[in-house]
């Protein structure tokens, strides 16, 4: 009883409406980091995805270097930390420089930003084999510790699914709004939904549907071929009330620059995300 009339001294007289301004009150609890005191962000996006291999990390980069190449400052997060692929993609090697301030991350051909898991270790190639609070504290790092400088978009490539690194992602960092990437697969529609669900779940925006693998043309005859089934994406952007982002057909010159040429990557595919993500006020 001591400690309680030492935190509230008129607790014998206390009314609900006499403690809505008592000191003693706590605030609602905020899962957000702060970003780097050198770090000045305008828009943060998460490109997402509800299975694997849909490619995730082509949207993302063909995304931001078509905002880099009209004259937007751009960042990429990779927070695939088990699975990092944007360093690759960009011919980028570490190790990243650090110092008393914070991190640096490492430029593309086309002035992008990008941090990653690769671009920390020692070998590049070695397996990352963490447990999910470890892998969502490196998430939390690559925001807090990380010298970003004034971006105008930072990108954040997430793992597929809807487990610790979204939910950390979602809880932790000032997310604007997410891209959920998919493919033409009969079983898209669950996967969306449930990538879409989960970010109504965290009252996050959702801002359309990037569809990847939509068809492939034929180098002899130029017919559009269907390789993963006739596309859905329209009717299950309606159901949900969402707008269709873009629709990416399967490029082996994309396929190529991925390799580690890809600031030299134009896609015209992605031209209304472009224009979702600068209507972002």
């Amino acid at each position: 009883m001591a400690e309680k009339e030492k935190s509230c001294s008129s607790a014998s007289s206390c009314t609900r409406e006499s403690c809505e301004g008592c000191p003693s009150k706590k605030a609602p609890a905020s899962f957000q980091v702060d970003a780097n005191a050198y770090s000045d962000i305008k828009h943060v996006i998460g490109i997402v995805s509800g299975k694997g291999g849909v490619g995730k990390s082509m949207v993302t980069a063909s995304a931001a270097n078509l905002l880099a190449s009209r004259g937007y400052r751009v960042g990429i997060l990779d927070a695939d930390i088990t699975g990092p692929s944007i360093p690759k993609m960009y011919g980028l090697h570490g190790p990243a420089v650090a110092d008393d301030q914070g991190i640096y991350p490492m430029l593309t051909e086309n002035d992008i930003k990008v941090i990653s898991v690769n671009l920390m270790m020692p070998d590049e190639e070695a397996p990352v084999i963490w447990r999910g609070p470890v892998i969502a504290g490196m998430v939390k790092q690559f925001w807090s510790d990380v010298i970003w400088g004034e971006l105008d978009y930072l990108l954040v490539d997430m793992p597929p699914g809807t487990g610790d690194v979204p939910l950390t992602v979602f809880q932790s960092l000032p997310v604007d709004g997410i891209v959920i990437v998919t493919s033409p697969q009969e079983l898209v529609q669950m996967i969306v939904k449930k990538a879409y669900n989960m970010a109504k779940t965290m009252n996050i925006p959702v801002l359309g549907i990037v569809e990847n693998y939509s068809w492939l043309t034929c180098p002899d005859c130029g017919r559009k071929i269907s390789v993963f089934g006739e596309s859905h994406i329209d009717e299950i952007a309606g159901e949900m009330g969402l707008q269709v982002l873009g629709k990416m057909p399967i490029d082996p010159e994309f396929a190529a620059l991925a390799d580690g040429h890809f600031a030299q990557a134009e896609n015209p595919y992605l031209e209304e995300t472009y224009q979702a993500l600068r209507a972002l006020k």
